[in-house]
């Protein structure tokens, strides 16, 4: 069983054929679906998308990019969220210094609040990091959390030893097919195979051969096929691997049989 561990499948790019893409993803093997929150407005259709589909496992926070319209009382929010729903993890959560119009300070105070209220509730927790690694990690090292999952990992090899040493997986996905994305597929070839999770970020980060088109979870296979690939090693034993490291850091999922 493979296991998507980074899919928005919560995301209006679905909203017309949602059950459609869940059939695809099954009949290909993918077994189990983290479904991350990225805002307090969509706690609750994250919470009603895994009580309708069970292969399907909620994680909740507030996304830096949209920190910007979210207020203090969403933090309380969250906190009462992950009281009441099960909750494999407390994102998607973190820090971009990509977009160009942005408000620092303000991503840093929420993500530090976040980092806290995981630890408070000895949950791991998702990691956006774009272009603010270092960053990312200063925070994780004052504030540490039970671990949990570095998203669209795209740093150097000394910052994935840093993520690992802290308890971390990488997430690898659509970049990796790429086969100019030399610094990341190196990463996805020389990297400890049990410090890595496979994902999709559906709808978006799309593989290689979509071009620009929806990304969805059926890809996923065809992704774990790359990193075998690039592993010099079978796809069946990517597939154990990366989805047993995904349960070590989501427990949670360990209830989902395979």
């Amino acid at each position: 069983m493979l296991i998507d561990t980074h899919c928005h499948l919560d995301a209006a790019e679905f909203d017309a054929d949602r059950e459609a893409v869940l059939v695809r993803a099954r009949a290909a093997g993918v077994g189990a679906l983290v479904v991350p929150a990225v805002e307090r407005a969509n706690f609750g259709a994250v919470s009603a998308l895994c009580r309708e589909y069970l292969e399907c496992r909620a994680a909740y926070g507030i996304h830096p990019l949209f920190v910007d319209r979210a207020r203090d009382e969403d933090l309380d929010a969250l906190r009462r969220t992950l009281s009441q729903e099960p909750a494999l993890a407390v994102g998607e959560i973190g820090l971009d210094r990509f977009v160009e119009s942005r408000d620092d300070a303000r991503q840093e105070r929420f993500f530090v609040a976040q980092l806290e209220i995981a630890r408070e509730a000895e949950l791991p927790v998702i990691l956006h990091v774009r272009r603010a690694i270092d960053l990312v990690l200063k925070h994780l090292r004052r504030i540490p959390v039970v671990g949990g999952i570095a998203h669209a990992f795209n740093g150097s090899r000394q910052q994935a030893d840093a993520f690992i040493e802290l308890g971390f997986k990488l997430g690898f996905g659509g970049a990796m097919t790429h086969p100019r994305a030399l610094r990341i597929r190196e990463l996805a070839a020389t990297l400890p195979l049990d410090a890595l999770v496979l994902e999709t970020d559906a709808p978006d980060i799309p593989p290689e051969w979509l071009g620009r088109g929806r990304n969805e979870p059926a890809e996923l296979p065809r992704i774990a096929a790359v990193l075998a690939q690039l592993r010099r090693l079978n796809t069946k034993e990517v597939a154990v691997a990366t989805s047993c490291n995904a349960r070590q850091t989501l427990p949670g999922l360990s209830v989902i049989r395979s």
